[in-house]
């Protein structure tokens, strides 16, 4: 079993959102990322088939969709879509975001 503390293993910066590959493997890929308040992970899709989930660890901000579309989430929210979806996230405050996305089986 693989453990670790997204804490202790990813911090913040101030010049851009910072990711860490928490998990990669053919069944899912889990990616962390944080960022610091208006910052912002720009609304963009996958040419591939799979789903994917958004679920904020910490802090408040917005998904984004296509168009204008912004929906608020708090921590405990969580986005589900297929990866083809246009999707991101700005942050209102510092903000932990854990992603999976698990291909088709």
């Amino acid at each position: 079993m693989k453990q670790l503390n997204l804490y202790e293993e990813n911090d913040f910066s101030e010049k851009a959102f910072k990711k860490l590959l928490v998990h990669d493997s053919p069944y899912f890929k889990i990616l962390n990322f944080n960022f610091k308040a208006g910052q912002e992970l720009p609304v963009h899709s996958h040419d591939i088939e799979g789903q994917l989930s958004l679920v904020i660890l910490e802090g408040e901000g917005e998904f984004l969709g296509e168009g204008d579309t912004a929906v608020p989430a708090k921590a405990g929210d969580v986005a589900i879509s297929e990866i083809a979806e246009p999707h991101g996230l700005r942050a209102k405050t510092d903000l932990r975001l854990l992603v999976t996305i698990a291909p088709p089986i």
